[in-house]
């Protein structure tokens, strides 16, 4: 009995990394039974069995992805809570590019691929798993920039700060061999996550000085 019930695990685990990775690669609509249970070396019966439907697989299989990011890179970037507002977010913009960075981090190219063709099933599930970073995210934000500064004004700096950390490293992140797509020319041959971050965190946080001033 015991050995069946680790079997099942093993298997269970098996379907979670394959989905994982086809749902990266294909997205829900075009990822069959038969690609993920082929990878997992599972029987196709095993989806419905383990998860009672693709839909439900769908689901968890983002959620294993980004729980295990998170654990991997801690939203915080390891920076105590005790330290300064600047080194705070530089550990919290150093968190975001390691995650968008690893080749492994299969929910963010699972969340483009929703984007393109929506299923609606991920948007409960990232919305729980997503709103207390963000909170947090404006928390530290709020605390850099002051009370003065307009809801307009957040949602822009928010933005700003978002599309520094995406944009670069999702050229990075596609232009390999396994997509065929060059390198653009911008992008410095050592860019690493470590300098970005630098730089990230400082345009922005002269970019926030800059807004607290005319906000006074």
């Amino acid at each position: 009995m015991k050995k069946q019930r680790s079997d099942a695990q093993k298997t269970r685990q098996r379907l979670l990394e394959a989905a994982c990775e086809v749902f990266a690669k294909k997205g829900f609509h075009d990822a069959t039974h038969e690609d993920i249970c082929g990878k997992a070396m599972a029987n196709t019966a095993a989806i419905n069995y383990h998860f009672g439907s693709k839909d439900n697989l769908y689901i968890e299989a983002w959620k294993y992805s980004f729980e295990r990011s998170i654990s991997k890179y801690p939203p915080g970037g390891g920076v105590p809570s005790s330290e300064t507002a600047e080194k705070r977010l530089r550990g919290a913009v150093l968190s975001i590019l390691q995650r968008i960075a690893d080749p492994e981090a299969h929910e963010i190219e699972i969340l483009h691929k929703e984007m393109v063709d929506p299923s609606g099933l991920l948007n409960e599930v990232i919305t729980e798993a997503i709103e207390p970073m963000n909170n947090s995210f404006k928390s530290l934000l709020h605390e850099l920039i002051g009370e003065g500064a307009s809801q307009q004004e957040m949602v822009f700096l928010t933005m700003s700060i978002m599309g520094l950390c995406f944009a670069p490293m999702q050229h990075l992140r596609s232009s390999d061999e396994s997509h065929g797509i060059p390198r653009p020319d911008f992008l410095p041959l050592d860019l690493g996550v470590e300098k970005l971050a630098d730089y990230i965190t400082r345009f922005s946080i002269g970019g926030i000085r800059s807004l607290r001033e005319t906000s006074e």
